[in-house]
């Protein structure tokens, strides 16, 4: 499996750096997200590092289809039991701040804005 010793999120896998898991397994892990935009805000990532979804492959195709199986029941056990939203962000035009693939899974009893604003 790929590290970075600078990735938050592989400090994170590491255990180097303390984080608030609901779910870690030997492929994945989920923490609460630090600075929540929503009642329930975690992430889902990679152990492995892989920096963007550009740089994904097949070697990361079992992780990551995990990622998107886990979403619905750690939505639903977190409190986001009327749906939710999944995120991933990508390079600098998706507005990715950490560079190793996450998914944010956002939701709560009210519903979420809009995804995008509109551009007249």
């Amino acid at each position: 499996m790929t590290s970075d010793p600078n990735c938050i999120f592989c400090k994170i896998a590491r255990g180097q750096i303390p984080a608030k898991k609901i779910y870690d397994d030997d492929e994945v892990m989920a923490f609460h997200d630090i600075r929540p935009q929503a009642a329930v805000h975690f992430l889902l990532v990679p152990k492995a590092h892989v920096a963007t979804l550009y740089d994904a492959g097949p070697a990361h195709q079992a992780a990551l289809g995990k990622m998107l199986a886990l979403a619905g029941r750690l939505a639903r056990e977190a409190g986001a039991t009327d749906g939710f939203r999944a995120i991933v962000n990508n390079g600098r035009v998706g507005h990715q701040e950490v560079y190793h693939v996450h998914m944010h899974v956002l939701g709560g009893p009210e519903p979420l804005g809009p995804m995008l604003s509109r551009r007249p």
